[in-house]
């Protein structure tokens, strides 16, 4: 394994998925298939080696007992060495499997180090180290099973079979059985099998095991709904649009899974430092071995003792695992909290950058119409101006039309009955209300009747806003202003990236007069107006060249040039976005803007923790070489401080990750 430890080894090449579930046809992950490491355990206290370590351990302190209490040497050595036999044959295996392969581990150390530990009289010793790396090994193989816990978690939240209605009658099929507009029955309380539309019903979907968002989301005819979201309150017919290996989960399961294996630039560097390290280590060992006995006529027992301490003490455990425990620990942590991280290197490139650049439309903003503002005019209230508007838009079927008659669908506005209602292509509507003819239209259409326009309609234009008036006759009634309503936590994110001394830019194909007007009201440092999507590209690559690492936040489809040339691309609220999922470098499952700042956080409360296990590692190791070198400590305090103690210690560091929250 080239210096690596069990754990780096298993996290990096053999967390693939593999499908065990006889009824998978194919060799391949799915989000409803049961795989062989998620497969449930026994109790811990029934694991093989928890009772190996057990039966190792009683023998060992039994064999101490006989030694220092007793004076029973001779039997105390065959307990020393039967502890060796229960808890080192697979150690000494391995060990003999590298020097076959002549790819020295850490394996060899702890064999070199247990075996001339007996050679000179120190049994205890000798069966402490293999005990403590025993325990140490245990250790690490159960991060590794926790973490892999989160991606268990997720392909676990999709039930494997289905009510599915068929010539008339319910049947309940694997979901590997349905097919592509088959109808899915599902009840209040089921978790949604496969993806689809909602072809009957209407009810509350908690959408939060994808998109991490908690407040449960309406659905009703002809509304998205996923594998593994829960229907909490309503029945509802789903017609499937995706089979099992084709859902959003499915496609979060096998990126989770394939960025797991996606080594950052420190996990490399810690690989090409490991390939190297155990070799020069047991060579350093035998120098310090053989040059103070053969040249300077030491005493060889001691310099051989000495020689075995620190091949323990360098046993690079700790060290190989201190970066891919911690990069597994926060992709897995995100991949709960609706964030695809597509690996490690994403993590560390976040980490350093200094500046955001957003995305204006669909990004900061809704991307779609919403009312901004009602003017009464006249004595008219704003209730009385929403009514005559969209009594006139309701025989209309234009973006603007929609977003006035859903606004007063939402206010409980009572719509008014229209006669002789007339549409003037690109100006305008009339239609008589109550005998009264009115009119509502834009400037133009306005400007050809000759209707004079109030100067709060230029305000709101300038503004960037889309204005209409009303009117009863030539009598203003008032003006409706929609506009791309800004995103509610917008104004947070963009304060919170501030604090963090982030610069942050906005890039925009819209005029500079509504680019400056969102600008202004969320205090971007700079926008950038009109672009087409090369102009974006232009733009982040200067802006790379100014202040260093640059983030993209975009749509995922639409701005896909520039988050391409970002050294992060995010794209957010990806979620059926095939396209958005695939290319970005991390996608945000929702609509939120928080999960910016909590990506962030995550990558540099990442590093910080790569960063303090590689220095405690070196720092200890360090320390207890040269306390070995001057006889300061023994093969236990090497094994259990050097070794086992700060493998642990890594580990729990690096596992605090998973709990960092939105």
């Amino acid at each position: 394994m080239n210096g690596r430890s069990p754990l780096q080894h298993r996290f990096m090449q053999n967390t693939k998925l593999q499908i065990l579930n006889n009824t998978c046809e194919e060799e391949q992950s799915c989000s409803c298939c049961a795989v062989d490491f998620f497969e449930e355990k026994p109790p811990l206290w029934k694991q093989k080696q928890i009772i190996t370590a057990s039966v190792a351990g009683v023998l060992l302190i039994t064999g101490l007992v006989l030694e220092f209490m007793s004076g029973l040497h001779f039997l105390s050595q065959v307990l020393f060495a039967s502890v060796i036999v229960v808890a080192g044959r697979n150690i000494i295996r391995k060990a003999g499997r590298s020097i076959i392969n002549r790819h020295l581990d850490m394996n060899c150390l702890m064999s070199i180090a247990a075996i001339g530990a007996f050679l000179i009289g120190h049994g205890e010793e000798g069966a402490a180290v293999i005990f403590l790396f025993f325990i140490a090994e245990f250790l690490e193989e159960y991060a590794a099973d926790s973490a892999k816990k989160s991606i268990g978690d997720l392909i676990h939240l999709a039930p494997e079979t289905a009510h599915v209605k068929r010539d008339g009658s319910e049947t309940v099929l694997h979901v590997h059985d349905i097919t592509k507009d088959d109808i899915v029955i599902i009840r209040p309380g089921e978790k949604i099998p496969l993806d689809g539309l909602v072809s009957s019903g209407h009810s509350s979907i908690n959408e939060a095991p994808i998109t991490g968002e908690s407040v449960p989301v309406n659905k009703s005819e002809g509304d998205k709904v996923y594998a593994g979201t829960l229907n909490e309150n309503g029945y509802l017919e789903i017609s499937v649009t995706r089979k099992s290996d084709e859902t959003v989960l499915s496609r979060i399961i096998k990126l989770v899974e394939q960025a797991e294996r996606k080594k950052s630039d420190t996990e490399r560097y810690i690989d090409k430092f490991a390939h190297v390290y155990t070799p020069a280590v047991i060579s350093l060992a035998f120098a310090i071995f053989l040059v103070p006995t053969l040249v300077m006529g030491l005493d060889w027992e001691t310099w051989f003792y000495r020689s075995l301490i620190l091949l323990v003490v360098s046993c690079p455990c700790a060290l190989s695992i201190s970066t891919p425990v911690a990069m597994v620990s926060a992709i897995t942590g995100a991949a709960r909290q609706g964030v695809l991280i597509k690996g490690g290197t994403f993590l560390e490139e976040l980490s350093k950058v200094r500046t955001f650049t957003f995305d204006k439309t669909g990004t900061l903003t809704k991307g779609k119409l919403e009312i901004s503002d009602i003017i009464g005019l006249n004595s008219h209230p704003e209730s009385e101006v929403l009514s005559i508007a969209a009594s006139l838009e309701a025989n209309s079927k234009h973006p603007i039309a929609m977003a006035v008659t859903n606004e007063a669908r939402q206010r409980n506005i009572e719509l008014r009955k229209t006669d002789r209602f007339k549409s003037i292509q690109g100006l305008g509507l009339e239609a008589f209300i109550n005998g009264r003819k009115y009119f509502l239209g834009n400037r133009t259409y306005f400007n050809n009747m000759g209707i004079s326009l109030p100067e709060e309609m230029a305000e709101l234009e300038k503004q960037g806003k889309t204005s209409i008036f009303i009117s009863e006759e030539s009598v203003p009634v008032g003006i409706v202003a929609l506009g791309d309503i800004m995103r509610a936590k917008a104004p947070g994110m963009i304060s919170n990236l501030k604090k963090m001394n982030i610069r942050t830019e906005m890039l925009t194909g819209d005029n500079s007069e509504v680019a400056g007007s969102l600008a202004e009201v969320l205090k971007i440092d700079h926008y950038h107006a009109g672009l087409l999507p090369e102009d974006k590209v232009k733009v982040v690559e200067d802006l790379s060249a100014r202040y260093g690492h640059v983030a993209m936040v975009g749509d995922g489809v639409n701005d896909a040039p520039s988050l391409a040339t970002a050294n992060v691309g995010i794209a957010m609220g990806t979620i059926g976005s095939d396209v958005a999922i695939e290319t970005a470098d991390i996608a945000l499952m929702h609509d939120d803007l928080s999960r910016i700042d909590y990506i962030l956080l995550l990558s540099r409360k990442t590093m910080n923790i790569v960063k303090q296990n590689i220095t405690v590692s070196l720092f200890i190791k360090g320390s207890l070489t040269v306390m070995a070198l001057l006889g300061w400590i023994n093969l236990w305090i090497a094994v259990g401080i050097g070794d086992m103690g700060l493998s642990l210690a890594v580990i729990l560091n690096a596992m605090r990750l998973m709990k960092i929250r939105v």
